[in-house]
């Protein structure tokens, strides 16, 4: 399984939903990974890398089906309501995923999937995975078919929104709403960038 590049635009801001207060609290800076950490450890691995602006995972030392240095990075703060904004552009037959809610402990979960749900991210017509409806480019991984089409191909910037209020969860993509649901058993946890 070939590693592909997930990058995040400048424009990677993130907010929790407060009745009092409606400010973006900005996950990164365009400059550093500062905010972030690998999946059970401090710090992020060196295979992420800050280029012009954005946040990329640099696949050129694979180990195996790994990359030295990778790994899936975390949000250091936890969130429950929130409304998250992002853009993102993947290889050409490139997997990853955005996952959140996620629960940051290694010792009682193997996988960060195990722990919280994941927005696909993908080359749905170069990567294997978009041949399962439930896995294309927008759907809540395994849970969620979205509505399809709204993706733009490889090299190209996809802009996400993803909202989370009292367990209720809005997904768009490129200004087209793609799912909606409810989440009832886990309603905080960080924010994922899975480095597949």
């Amino acid at each position: 399984m070939q590693k592909r590049l997930l990058a995040l635009v400048l424009l990677f801001a993130f907010t929790q939903i407060n009745a009092q207060k409606k400010e973006w609290t900005s996950l990164f800076d365009g400059k550093t990974t500062s905010g972030w950490h690998t999946y059970g450890k401090d710090a992020v691995g060196e295979a992420w890398k800050v280029v012009d602006g954005t946040l990329m995972l640099d696949p050129s030392n694979k180990q195996g089906w790994q990359i030295k240095g990778g790994g899936d990075i975390v949000t250091n703060e936890s969130f429950n309501d929130f409304h998250l904004q992002l853009e993102w552009k993947i290889s050409k037959n490139g997997n990853s995923g955005i996952i959140f809610f996620v629960q940051d402990n290694p010792s009682k979960y193997n996988e960060t999937w195990h722990t919280g749900p994941e927005m696909q991210v993908l080359d749905n017509d170069g990567h294997p995975d978009g041949k399962i409806i439930s896995h294309r480019a927008g759907n809540l991984y395994d849970l969620i078919v979205g509505n399809e089409g709204h993706d733009k191909p490889f090299g190209e910037w996809n802009k996400v929104v993803i909202t989370s209020l009292k367990g209720n969860i809005k997904q768009e993509l490129n200004g087209k709403l793609v799912n909606e649901g409810t989440l009832t058993e886990i309603s905080e946890g960080r924010i994922l960038l899975q480095y597949e």
